[in-house]
């Protein structure tokens, strides 16, 4: 009996050292905590019940209207539009970037006279504001006097207003897109070559990928998988959430050819007032982004080895 008095004792000790722990690990996380739910959880689940009814901004009463907001999403031509934008955008911008991002850090680790400098004038767009950088944009491709007309006109193009026209609207801003994102992926890909060890080479060496080409598909792109992931990733919720160029540079037209999913929450939520059909669209949003986000965790799970 003594002996498992003496055995009992030390086991209540430490489960309530192990219950002091965890109360104190609770207690320092219940600021950030309330925090998340305060900023965003709650916000979030307020947008959900808001899809559900009429509410305008300025009202003073609403009403619960269940599922109409979302039937009458279906049947919306705008929304269907500037869904098939965005998703047109996404596939343009994101490949793009992807591909220019991993050539142009390439490019910047194989000179390391410049580096500095290249790292500093790819990586601008994205420490600069995009407001300022679209008015410099709307400059840029004025019909008469911008210089993109004048380049063109140099390499025997007609002039035209590029931001106006239903060809070339969304082509623009998917340039644009391109060209804000190319120095987030040359970073990330910089940091992902940092992390490929060089004993690798010289192993692929000794195996016969002596050539440039050889020496990228068999080491530095394998390798590189987690980090083309993560970036693809990256720039599909950044362009998905893309907004600042077309309020600034089309506000959804002409004839919204450039009309996007974020640009339309903002007119149905800002412009009409109808705060309850705007949060039905928010939520459809919110769903892709968890989504995206949701496949980058998975993807962040998986390892990759080498026997």
């Amino acid at each position: 009996m003594a002996e498992a008095a003496i055995t009992i004792a030390p086991a209540r000790r430490c489960a309530a050292r192990l219950d002091g722990e965890a109360l104190a690990g609770w207690g320092l996380a219940a600021p950030a905590t309330a925090l998340i739910f305060l900023l965003v959880l709650g916000p979030a689940l307020g947008v959900l019940a808001l899809s559900f009814t009429s509410w305008q901004f300025g009202a003073a009463t609403l009403e619960w209207i269940g599922l109409a907001n979302y039937a009458e999403l279906a049947r919306d031509p705008v929304f269907w539009k500037s869904l098939r934008n965005t998703l047109v955008y996404i596939g343009v911008v994101v490949p793009a970037s992807v591909a220019g991002g991993l050539a142009v850090a390439m490019l910047v680790e194989s000179d390391p006279s410049l580096r500095r400098f290249y790292r500093a004038a790819y990586f601008l767009p994205v420490a600069s504001t995009l407001i300022a950088m679209a008015v410099v944009w709307q400059f840029l491709l004025h019909p008469s006097v911008g210089l993109v007309n004048r380049a063109w006109e140099l390499l025997g193009g007609s002039p035209t207003d590029w931001l106006k026209n239903p060809r070339t609207a969304l082509g623009t801003l998917c340039a644009i897109g391109i060209w804000q994102m190319l120095g987030l992926s040359m970073v990330l890909f910089l940091a992902g070559l940092k992390a490929v060890p060089g004993e690798l080479y010289d192993a692929a060496a000794i195996d016969g990928a002596d050539g440039a080409w050889e020496r990228f598909r068999r080491v530095t792109w394998p390798l590189l998988g987690p980090t083309t992931l993560f970036v693809t990733v990256i720039c599909a919720i950044r362009s998905f959430q893309v907004f600042d160029t077309v309020h600034v540079l089309t506000r959804g037209g002409p004839n919204k050819q450039t009309e996007v999913l974020m640009h339309t929450i903002y007119a149905e939520g800002f412009n009409f007032f109808r705060a309850g059909y705007a949060a039905a669209i928010t939520v459809l949003f919110l769903a892709v982004l968890l989504a995206l986000t949701w496949l980058q965790m998975r993807a962040a799970e998986r390892r990759v080895h080498y026997g």
